[in-house]
């Protein structure tokens, strides 16, 4: 399985690699370096009294996704980067320190997203403004040569539950509150 993978990460290597994305993804990917532009956007959203309710979805779900992918997964995983494995690849951005299942990025942005999604409410285009940011991040990862593609795929998926599972937790907090 490491083979497929490598050569996927090789072939993009070879056939996207250019000036242009050398430039803009790792801007791009440091947008959620710990999650920052997702914690931005849930804090905006609790201040505005109008899409409080999704803040609160978004906020709830990325405390999960910290909890399960970087304080859980990732170190009972423990899997090796692809850039540890080949090292003559030029790496754009430095070599994170920790263990590459899955990727943090790829799990903080799905999750937000999933949230921001499910808690509904929220104008149409920033759901899919939100969407084709995660993607972007996720494949930027892929482009870096810092996760493996079964990694991204993981966080993607891990996000998805996650999203689901804060937005779930939040509607039923949101209920019981109500009726007191």
């Amino acid at each position: 399985m490491q083979a497929v993978e490598l050569a996927i990460l090789d072939w993009i290597q070879q056939t996207l690699r250019c000036g242009f994305l050398d430039a803009v993804l790792p801007a791009i990917t440091r947008l959620s370096d710990h999650g920052e532009i997702w914690i931005l956007l849930a804090a905006v959203l609790l201040l505005t009294k109008k899409y409080r309710w999704a803040g609160a979805c978004v906020a709830l779900a990325l405390v999960l996704d910290l909890a399960a992918c970087n304080g859980f997964l990732k170190p009972l995983v423990g899997r090796v980067r692809p850039c540890a494995v080949n090292t003559a690849v030029d790496l754009l951005v430095p070599p994170p320190g920790d263990a590459s299942f899955p990727s943090g990025h790829t799990a903080a942005s799905f999750t937000a997203v999933t949230a921001l999604w499910l808690a509904g409410g929220v104008p149409r285009w920033l759901r899919w403004a939100a969407l084709a940011l995660a993607v972007v991040i996720a494949l930027s990862r892929l482009y870096l040569y810092v996760h493996w593609p079964t990694d991204v795929l993981g966080g993607a998926l891990l996000g998805a539950v996650l999203g689901w599972a804060g937005a779930r937790i939040t509607a039923a907090a949101w209920r019981k509150l109500a009726r007191t």
